[in-house]
Formats: C-alpha cells, structure tokens, sequence
C-alpha cells in the first residue's frame, strides 16, 4: 500500500513538471534590455537567498541521519550550550546577504525606474544622442487597449508595433478601471489609473511578435484584455505605419465614446488619423462636449483656495489659457 502511494506521488510529480515544461518562460528570457535587467536582478536575487536555504536544507537532512536513533557512532554531547564560531556563521551570513540584496535593491529600483529615459540600446550599445523616443500614448478601456502614436497622427486597439533598438516612451492612463500594463518580454509592468498619467520606457531588441495583456483584474472582460506587440525593423516599420493610414476610420471625440464603452474580444482596429488632443482629453477626463477638464478645475479650485479677487481669478484664469495655448481641449501634456 505504501508502495502504491509512494509510485503514485512519483508520477503526479512527474507529470506536473511534464505540464510546466509547456509554460512560457519569457520571463526569464525576454527580448527586451529593461526586461533582461529585470531578470538578472531577479536571478541574482534568487541566487544569494539560496547561499542560505540550501545549505539550511542540506544540514537538516544530514543531522536528520547522522543523529538518528540507530546510529550509535554519532556524538552525543547533552551538556553542549554554545559555540562562537557557530553564532558567527548564524548571524554574518544573512547580514552580508541582507546587505548585498539591499544595495541590488537600492541601485536596480533608480536604474529601472520606468520613469526614467533608457540610457542604452542594450549593454554594448549606449542611445545615440540624436535619437529620439517612439511615444505612444496607452488608454485601457473596458476591455480593450488603446494606442495613439501622437507623431504619426494614428491610432490603434488591441495591436501596437515599434521598431526594434528604438526607444519607446510610454504615456498611460485609463478610461476608468484602474488597470496594469504589461508585455513582460519587453519591459516590467505598470499601473494605468483614470485622470493620471504613468510612464514606461523601454526596448525592443528582437524582432518578432510579442504578448501584451493586462495584469490587474477589472471586471468580466479581463481576460480578454490581450494584444500583440510586434517588434520591426525601421523599414518594416514605417509600412505597418503606412498601412494603418491606408484604414478608412478615423478617431475623433465621438468615435472615442463609442469606443469607450465597455466591450469584450474586440478585434484589431487601425484609425489612419486621430483628433491630436484626444488624449489629453481623456487624461483630464473631458472628452465629452462641455465637461470641464480636470486641470482646469484644479486651476480654478486652487484659486479660491488661496484667496485673491474675483477680477484676479479671472485675469490669472486668461493668462493661463494664453499660456497653455487652449480653450478647452489644447495644451501640452509631455
């Protein structure tokens, strides 16, 4: 009967590890130079806990047979209390380990940070000066993806391509839901939130198609929330580019309402233009006609807040609009 239990474990085991071998690693071996960083901090990381937890499990197991009952060779010293060369090795190695992981810690969270412009292509090639960032401005909806690419003047759902050793600089913010952008190939993930605005830069240095999908649960489209990520080269590039401003739609403020509303397993959509303010309508959260902008309410309310007259409010309110060269939906939102 123990027999039969313990074949019975074996196989279980065996086919559970069968199962996993079928999982996708790309975690772990990511395209992308941010992404990669990530993983060698992770393995680094996994690497010092061991220097702890398999010595721990090996001695475990070799007091466990060395001092068993049976055996009669093993010292038996009931009277021991302290050894200093132990209490040494007990408390120096976490501590060094301890230390090592929070420098890693320390110098990967201000090297990765999302928000910070890449640096490099990948580790033999720093970004030229001269090249500038592929932005894409990201909007998740309920439960699709949005992606205007601000200086091609196009837009796309559910499908987003850069080229490959290009900097890509992610703007993202959400219709409401608050929800996680994340292709791991390329780079770790990040929270989308409705009325604010996160950022991502990474790179692709592979070319080929890669999975986007979202990693915070918002409601019963969630699972659906996928699109693909292609890496191109330049040239291939500029012809998914060109081929998005041969589509027939187009995606002004209305078009986007339509859009917004929550829907499932939406197909690839291309929009060959799009109304360039759009997105800073739906960061401010007035992309409907007459809805006030949210900067702008925070202007007006931090106006009363600190007081001052009317006639002030109102020539502070004109020269800000002067300045940010809007009315209602202008303005610039690097």
């Amino acid at each position: 009967m123990q027999i039969a239990k313990f074949l019975r474990g074996v196989v279980l085991t065996l086919l559970a590890a069968a199962l996993l071998t079928g999982c996708d690693t790309v975690v772990m071996s990511p395209s992308g130079d941010i992404a990669m960083q990530q993983r060698d901090l992770l393995v680094w990381a996994t690497i010092l806990m061991l220097l702890v937890i398999v010595p721990v499990i090996v001695l475990t197991l070799w007091f466990a047979w060395r001092y068993r009952e049976t055996n009669e060779d093993a010292t038996y010293a009931p009277e021991w209390t302290h050894s200093t060369v132990l209490e040494l090795v007990i408390w120096s190695v976490p501590l060094l380990i301890i230390i090592a992981l929070g420098a890693m810690t320390w110098v990967g969270t201000h090297k990765l940070d999302p928000y910070r412009p890449l640096e490099r292509i990948d580790a033999q090639t720093p970004v030229p000066a001269d090249l500038e960032p592929l932005t894409v401005e990201v909007v998740a909806l309920d439960w699709k993806w949005l992606f205007i690419y601000p200086e091609q003047g196009i837009a796309t759902v559910n499908e987003l391509a850069a080229p490959v050793d290009h900097p890509i600089r992610f703007k993202i913010t959400a219709s409401t839901m608050m929800n996680s952008f994340f292709i791991p190939a390329l780079a770790g993930q990040i929270y989308a939130m409705a009325g604010m605005e996160t950022k991502l830069h990474g790179v692709i240095n592979e070319p080929g198609v890669y999975k986007g999908f979202s990693a915070n649960y918002s409601g019963a489209g969630y699972s659906h929330m996928k699109f693909d990520f292609h890496g191109l080269s330049e040239a291939d590039f500029d012809a998914w580019v060109a081929k998005v401003k041969a589509s027939e739609l187009s995606l002004d403020r209305d078009t986007y309402l339509e859009l917004e509303v929550p829907s499932a397993k939406v197909p690839v959509m291309l929009y060959a233009d799009v109304d360039p303010t759009l997105y800073h309508g739906i960061l401010n959260r007035c992309v409907a006609p007459g809805t006030v902008c949210m900067e702008d309410m925070m202007y007006h309310s931090g106006m009363g807040q600190h007081g001052g007259h009317h006639g002030e409010a109102e020539a502070g309110h004109e020269g800000h609009e002067s300045h940010t060269g809007h009315g209602e939906h202008g303005g610039h939102h690097d």
